[in-house]
């Protein structure tokens, strides 16, 4: 059984048969889920290492030698992390976008060319696909991606543990862009609302991740947060940074479509 932290109501508030005949006398809310996928979903952190120390040399000329933080965080700001750590840090700001530009580059193709190996090094977590089945089966969801990894990755990285069919990657928000993630999940937000021509309120989004960062992007995104101690943070870590629910990973999944459907319930959502 999972250990729930809740920030509100709690999961045994709610009568799963009140909340069908609810979801019947009411419209259909349009309620966005936004995943991260490193240690949320999948974990293939070393076929990702290997791929960003050959990118890293091929457009600095120098190895990889000392690693940045990952947890939470983008490829371009872990780009930049590693060019101060490994002594390549450009002279001026206009040096710094071309290395980027580069290494986004460089980085999408040494990782293209290990997608064989990513079923094999790396992993599906438990309860990941059946989690984003049964979310998708909610009423009113839109499911898309918010991570740090660049938005060609991100497709690999679900594609090759057949995931990528389960969200719209067309609206999500990805490492390639600029922006810390608490803004790019404003930026998804806005992306899904054009695409879908509805408003999906701050109340009505929910971002899943596995790190306190996740938890503070959904804060400063305005967001419902949902963290899985499936990463390097402990249970009691996500509980401390702030998020709405805390579970011990995906694999109870009624236990995380409840926790989506409580937070993004209707009469949550009326500001």
């Amino acid at each position: 059984m999972p250990v729930w932290h809740y920030r509100g109501a709690s999961p045994d508030s709610v009568d799963p048969a009140r909340s069908c005949l609810c979801q019947r006398r009411r419209p259909a809310i349009h309620r966005l889920v936004l995943w991260n996928i490193d240690l949320t979903l999948v974990d293939v952190g070393q076929v990702t290492r290997d791929a960003c120390a050959e990118a890293f040399r091929q457009v600095t000329g120098r190895p990889l030698v000392r690693l940045p933080q990952t947890a939470g965080r983008t490829d371009s700001e872990m780009f930049f992390d590693a060019l101060a750590l490994n002594s390549a840090e450009p002279v001026n700001p206009d040096d710094a976008q071309r290395l980027l530009a580069d290494y986004t580059e460089a980085l999408a193709t040494a990782f293209g060319q290990r997608a064989g190996q990513l079923t094999q090094k790396g992993r599906m977590l438990p309860g990941a696909r059946e989690a984003l089945v049964a979310v998708g089966r909610l009423p009113g969801v839109v499911q898309t991606v918010l991570t740090g990894t660049i938005k060609p990755n991100a497709i690999t990285k679900l594609r090759a543990f057949g995931l990528d069919t389960l969200v719209d990657f067309t609206i999500g928000g990805y490492g390639s862009e600029v922006y810390p993630k608490g803004t790019l999940l404003q930026v998804a937000r806005s992306r899904a609302a054009q695409a879908r021509r509805v408003t999906f309120s701050e109340p009505a989004t929910v971002y899943i991740g596995d790190s306190p960062r996740d938890v503070e992007a959904a804060r400063i995104g305005g967001a419902r947060s949902i963290a899985v101690a499936s990463g390097r943070a402990a249970h009691s870590e996500l509980a401390t940074a702030g998020a709405d629910a805390v579970l011990d990973g995906l694999a109870d999944t009624e236990a995380v479509v409840r926790a989506i459907d409580i937070l993004t319930r209707p009469e949550r959502a009326v500001k």
